[in-house]
């Protein structure tokens, strides 16, 4: 199973700051730096946390932008490289933009960027929260918290991911300044809007006896979120299972444990549902569905829950799809995938790559979803 990584580089990023522009926003101060002997470094930088990754390169595809902008430098390194994208010698943020949300058509698991603030509110401009991003720094002004502390630090973490590992999933805020301000002195910061950006596992909450979660607390945790999240126009299929179980309880509504319910504005619709009372229930309606692992398996379709048929899956579609566990259940498959295993491979092919799973209140976590074999990547 491959990981999708997005890449795209603003190569202009930066450019002012060694020669005292206090930023580089805008095609004229790019080119006056450029007079003033600046040297593009954001290439450099991405090249630094690219070759983190070096020893991982057959699990994973950049998906990037032609020349400057991605291409170039990972391709040097030696990774499989898509271009989705095409510019011209002189980039813009439109560029930025646009390449971004080609990312998010092609699926991307992360996008990783290299530039500043400037490059940052174009990326959240593009894709707001939709798929998962995190920067190289490289520009002049680096308030955003959407980047990793440095390129190398970039690199470890998207290496985490690409290895299996558990990596929550937070809300960063996007910030800028005026650099005309700026460039009189003056600091005059804005938030612009935030994006999910991954770290690595932080036990913040529910934690007792070294360092290992409480279920009990952390199923209630998990509960209240999904409850908190809920659209009331929006039919919610929920499968089987304790930590399902759980969301049902703090609704207040009986639960079928061994079976699949449907659920409108936090009340029952149907219990102990079968798959053509699934697809008839649903037919034509916004639907979501909230769905659990089989602890020590990992299967999320094709174990229990049979009733969760291709065409419903695929009905409901993949985004619509509501993961849910405890950290401490994931941690426990030792890095081995969810298995999707519906009886229909191309649907085991589409739902395969990696899923946010939430596992507390505003707590998720990416995790990979791969085939019937349950290997993880590395031991293909």
């Amino acid at each position: 199973m491959q990981f999708k990584l997005g890449l795209i580089v603003n190569p202009v990023a930066g450019l002012g700051g060694s020669v005292a522009l206090k930023g580089s926003d805008g095609a004229e101060t790019a080119a006056k730096a450029m007079q003033l002997g600046a040297e593009p470094k954001a290439n450099l930088r991405t090249r630094a946390a690219l070759e983190v990754l070096l020893a991982h390169q057959d699990d994973l595809t950049i998906y990037t932008v032609n020349g400057e902008m991605g291409e170039q430098t990972a391709s040097q390194l030696g990774f499989n490289t898509h271009v989705i994208y095409q510019t011209n010698d002189i980039t813009t943020p439109e560029d930025t933009e646009q390449a971004a949300k080609l990312l998010v058509e092609q699926g991307v698991d992360l996008i990783l960027f290299a530039g500043g603030d400037g490059t940052a509110r174009n990326i959240c401009h593009a894709v707001g929260d939709s798929t998962p991003v995190l920067g190289i720094p490289a520009g002049c002004k680096i308030h955003s918290g959407v980047y990793a502390i440095t390129p190398k630090a970039a690199g470890r973490v998207v290496e985490m991911l690409v290895k299996g590992e558990l990596v929550s999933l937070g809300d960063a805020d996007v910030m800028d300044i005026d650099e005309e301000a700026f460039r009189e002195g003056t600091v005059k910061a804005k938030r612009y809007g935030e994006m999910q950006v991954p770290s690595e596992v932080r036990y913040v909450q529910a934690v007792k006896n070294g360092g290992k979660e409480t279920d009990e607390l952390v199923l209630a945790d998990i509960a209240a979120y999904v409850v908190s999240e809920m659209d009331e126009d929006c039919l919610y299929v929920m499968g089987s299972g304790s930590t399902v179980a759980a969301i049902m309880e703090e609704m207040g509504l009986d639960n079928t444990l061994l079976g699949v319910d449907l659920v409108a504005d936090q009340e029952l619709v149907a219990q102990d549902l079968t798959a053509q009372q699934l697809l008839e229930l649903t037919e034509g309606k916004e639907t979501k569905l909230v769905i659990t692992l089989i602890g020590g398996q990992g299967h999320i379709f094709g174990r229990g829950n049979q009733q969760l048929s291709p065409a419903l899956i695929r009905a409901i579609g993949r985004d619509n799809i509501i993961v849910v566990a405890t950290k401490t259940k994931l941690q426990a498959l030792n890095g081995r995938p969810l298995i999707a295993d519906t009886g229909d491979s191309e649907l085991d092919d589409e739902l395969s790559g990696y899923i946010r799973v939430t596992t507390g209140f505003n707590d998720h976590i990416m995790y990979a979803v791969g085939h019937q074999d349950g290997l993880h990547p590395e031991e293909k």
